[in-house]
């Protein structure tokens, strides 16, 4: 592992004057943008992927390989509608889940050149408009899950192990940190148990810098009841993962920013760290798009932010740089949440959260 850059170090203290000014702007999805540009099988494969095995069409990920310059310009069409931190094209970067693609071999690499990208459009986009620009590395959820069994008539099985989510979290997040990503965010968790093993690798990962980044953690609540997929409420989750000090933590994707209301609410009330936002574009219609306009999202968030609920916010699936531009401009007329200072209490969750004073 390489010394941490200038920008890299600084990043936790450069973040923290920021938001104590204002609320800030992430960056909007990687994976529609992508597919409004509609890659071929070609694409995807590049020169460097000619012979592979496997179809590697739908694997966005492989593009920071293949396609630098499309990845590249994703993020800076989001810097220049006003985003202040840029995350890596790097949602499925896991070997767990480039296992489907039989691309397990290149996945240090993928992530290395993601945060690379990112970097590069982060310094244009500083030189561009004067402002700093944070580079954060995505980890997803992967495409399996260590609380739920996926056979019905096999409750006990487990299709991953802690340890291999661990290992395989651990890779991903050292090639981010490496490849000069200045924070790490462990994005739409649907599974704590997922979560608990992305936030044990990341902690590995800093015990070896000798420094911690900022870790920015956000679940995503998959329907009105307000719960996960593996069934705890946003109280019971935020109880799940505060040990871990997060920088911040939110919700993002699965629902629309109407949807998510009660959600943030309650989350914003409940944690001592930052809270982010980044919903969907609305809701998927029938076709699997998304109808929620820059001005209809840029409402509803705006009215998050008046409520003193958000300090980072920005969008999801359906989320275009117009979409961001138009939720930038309205976060100006807002102040940025405070940290709160709750009383001491033991703090304990299963599915639903429990505070004893």
């Amino acid at each position: 592992m390489p010394a941490l850059s200038t920008h890299q170090i600084s990043a936790a203290a450069e973040l923290r004057i920021l938001l104590a000014r204002r609320i800030i702007i992430l960056e909007g999805p990687k994976g529609t943008m992508v597919q409004a540009h509609k890659p071929d099988e070609a694409a995807f494969r590049g020169d460097r992927f000619h012979h592979h095995p496997h179809d590697l069409k739908g694997d966005n990920d492989v593009l920071c390989l293949t396609q630098p310059d499309l990845v590249e310009s994703i993020h800076y069409r989001y810097i220049e509608a006003g985003a202040d931190i840029v995350s890596t094209n790097t949602f499925n970067s896991t070997r767990i889940s480039q296992a489907d693609y039989r691309m397990e071999p290149f996945v240090a690499d993928m992530n290395r050149a993601a945060a690379e990208i990112c970097v590069r459009a982060a310094r244009r986009g500083e030189a561009q408009f004067g402002r700093r620009i944070f580079v954060a590395g995505a980890l997803g959820p992967t495409n399996r899950t260590a609380s739920l069994s996926p056979d019905v008539n096999r409750p006990g099985f487990r299709a991953v192990t802690f340890d291999e989510l661990v290992a395989a979290y651990y890779e991903q997040a050292s090639s981010l940190v490496a490849g000069g990503a200045e924070l790490l965010l462990v994005e739409t968790i649907f599974d704590t148990l997922n979560a608990k093993a992305a936030i044990f690798a990341i902690q590995q990962l800093f015990d070896e810098l000798g420094t911690a980044l900022p870790l920015m953690i956000s679940v995503t609540i998959t329907d009105n009841s307000g719960r996960t997929l593996s069934g705890q409420t946003v109280g019971a989750f935020y109880h799940s993962v505060r040990h871990a000090h997060p920088f911040s933590v939110g919700i993002n994707c699965a629902l629309g920013g109407r949807q998510m209301r009660p959600f943030i609410e309650e989350l914003a009330g409940r944690a001592e760290c930052f809270i982010s936002c980044y919903p969907n574009a609305g809701l998927p219609n029938a076709f699997g798009g998304y109808d929620e306009t820059p001005c209809d999202m840029a409402h509803i968030l705006a009215e998050f932010a008046a409520n003193g609920w958000l300090n980072i916010v920005g969008g999801c699936c359906g989320s275009t740089p117009e979409h961001i531009g138009e939720i930038a401009r309205a976060m100006k007329a807002h102040r940025p949440r405070p940290l709160p200072t709750l009383p001491s209490a033991l703090r304990l969750s299963g599915l639903e959260p429990l505070s004893i004073a």
